[in-house]
């Protein structure tokens, strides 16, 4: 038996220090999603089956009897906890690097294998913690996971914004037929959608009217959208302004599917959404949706200012080429633009943003076996809806309320 122990531990160092062989010699960003990927799967794992297991733990929950539930919630923090505190960690010792000659560049790319051991330790130490840390934790992680939120809706805006400018860079009939296109398209799918909605969460025979006032700020909003930025004063797009009617349709269609099934007017009650495979699904898009967005926004250049950005402004693929030929030395990884600690915090941030879907906003009132839903979750995702739509209007009117500074 000690002799199948050591060979499964032989593997096991074996296959971890090949991991993080290869994760060296590609983009340290694809390994940091890895592990963030990871962590999100270990916590749908404790939250489904944990608790349990929990109840065995005699400093959890000692000092009163709790629900299922609540051990549900306390394996997603705390598996949370261990995956803030790595990325934090590692945020705080990237500050404030500046070239390739600063020794955190290597530490950043480099050392895979003592980054998965630190990870995994941190994720089991987590479980060692009283309640008390968890519930302190519980608390900051909500504000946390507003802040990425925000920077989420902000990468979004840069972005429509970058996209539109790179057309328009072009001077060539068809990409303004293209941007034409687009805008038309995109401002017909979002009100498609609304309306998809309108028949989804306003049935017949039953009070509904917060839904329907959810549903018609989002159509009001298409259109002062599209008046704003058609104003003759305004330097502005449509391209931009379709593109963010269409994800506030999106976001009032995930705030609207949130609702408790056991609520009336939420039509998915009356369908098979809540079934194994759909739930599979959901979290899947969930996993997804968190991994882009940290990435996007860990890599973005929007944040960043050229000191503590190496080799800023230069461009560089996700995964970086490594040369055949090269030294032992060459092939290490180069620096990229964009800043290492904003995209550990990123991280950090998206933790507690997963942490937060998982467990209903640390709310155990609804079904344990439902992902991101109550009225909790409802209003988080109407208010980054009208938070988008303020940001928005806010970078059409700024250049006109404050005309002596320069935005960028």
């Amino acid at each position: 038996m000690s002799c199948c122990f050591s060979c499964c531990a032989s593997l096991a160092c074996g296959l971890c220090t090949s991991t993080a062989s290869c994760i060296s010699q590609k983009s340290a960003r694809i390994g940091y999603c890895g592990l963030f990927g990871a962590s999100l799967v270990v916590s749908w794992i404790l939250r489904e089956v944990g608790a349990p297991l929990l109840e065995k733990f005699p400093w959890i929950g000692a000092s009163d009897t709790h629900t299922d539930e609540w051990y549900q919630v306390q394996a997603v923090l705390r598996v949370s906890l261990g995956n803030f505190l790595f990325f934090g960690f590692l945020a705080l010792i990237m500050i404030g690097v500046k070239d390739q000659n600063d020794r955190r560049d290597s530490w950043h790319h480099g050392g895979w294998t003592a980054k998965i051991v630190v990870w995994l330790l941190l994720l089991v130490l987590s479980f060692f913690l009283p309640d008390i840390i968890i519930l302190v934790y519980g608390f900051i992680a909500k504000f946390g996971a507003g802040l990425f939120l925000l920077i989420q809706v902000i990468i979004l805006l840069d972005f429509t914004h970058s996209w539109n400018d790179a057309w328009v860079e072009k001077d060539e009939q068809k990409w303004y037929i293209a941007l034409l296109a687009v805008s038309v398209g995109c401002y017909i799918a979002a009100f498609t959608v609304s309306g998809i909605l309108f028949i989804w969460f306003n049935p017949s025979g039953y009070d509904c009217s917060i839904n329907i006032f959810f549903l018609v700020m989002t159509m009001i909003l298409a259109f002062v959208f599209a008046i704003i930025a058609l104003h003759p004063k305004v330097n502005g797009s449509l391209l931009p302004a379709s593109v963010i009617s269409l994800y506030c349709a999106y976001v009032c269609y995930t705030g609207l599917s949130s609702e408790p099934r056991d609520y009336e007017c939420n039509g998915l009650n009356k369908s098979r959404a809540v079934s194994t495979g759909t739930l599979v699904l959901g979290m899947l898009t969930t996993v997804l949706s968190v991994l882009y967005s940290a990435l996007r926004a860990g890599s973005s250049k929007t944040f960043l200012s050229p000191p503590s950005s190496p080799k800023f402004g230069e461009s560089k693929p996700l995964l970086e080429e490594v040369e055949e030929g090269k030294t032992k030395e060459e092939k290490e990884a180069r620096p990229v633009s964009y800043s290492y600690s904003f995209f550990h915090l990123i991280f950090a941030l998206a933790s507690m943003y997963s942490a937060m879907l998982l467990s209903g906003w640390t709310s155990t009132s609804e079904r344990s076996d439902l992902i991101d839903v109550g009225w909790t979750s409802v209003w988080v995702r109407i208010g980054t809806e009208w938070v988008t739509a303020a940001l928005y209007i806010w970078t059409l009117a700024a250049p006109l309320l404050f005309p002596d500074r320069e935005f960028a």
